[in-house]
């Protein structure tokens, strides 16, 4: 048992010391993964443009950098914004988000990278926290697996 919280333990050592060590890189990943969201959205069931529109509606952003990211889209050309960029959605109509001047006031006009980002960041700390709490109950495991151990062992002698 000791041995196995052990690795469970190295294990998540090993991830969060890579997670630290490449967090450059992984930004730079989620960008270009944003961006090619962007490029292939088609607002219709593709998880790919659900997850596009859930991070423009909760975080209340648009467009990798800013909204005006979507022009550079085939979507935008068929379509223009997408509605989930829109501040309001009654105050959002179709005609206003083909025309990039007049969607400038009604949709958001934060990139979704930097806010996604933030975001991220400034919750690493809570995430720190829950698990460097986490992995000091499983050294307390080890550590009482270890003892456990060693009192079986001392008393099968002394049964005999």
């Amino acid at each position: 048992y000791a041995m196995l919280l052990s690795l469970i333990f190295l294990i998540v050592l090993v991830a969060a010391v890579v997670g630290f060590v490449f967090r450059h890189e992984i930004k730079t990943n989620f960008e270009s993964n944003l961006n090619l969201a962007l490029r292939d959205y088609n607002a219709t069931a593709d998880r790919h443009s659900e997850a596009v529109d859930t991070i423009q509606r909760t975080l209340h952003c648009c467009g990798v950098q800013n909204y005006s990211d979507w022009e550079k889209t085939e979507y935008f050309t068929q379509r223009g914004i997408p509605r989930s960029c829109c501040k309001s959605q009654d105050d959002c109509s179709e005609k206003d988000l083909k025309e990039p001047s007049k969607a400038k006031f009604k949709v958001f006009v934060d990139g979704c990278f930097f806010l996604v980002t933030s975001t991220m960041e400034s919750k690493m700390s809570i995430v720190a926290g829950i698990s460097f709490g986490i992995a000091c109950f499983q050294l307390i495991g080890i550590i009482l697996a270890c003892c456990l151990s060693r009192y079986i062992t001392n008393n099968q002698y002394e049964m005999v």
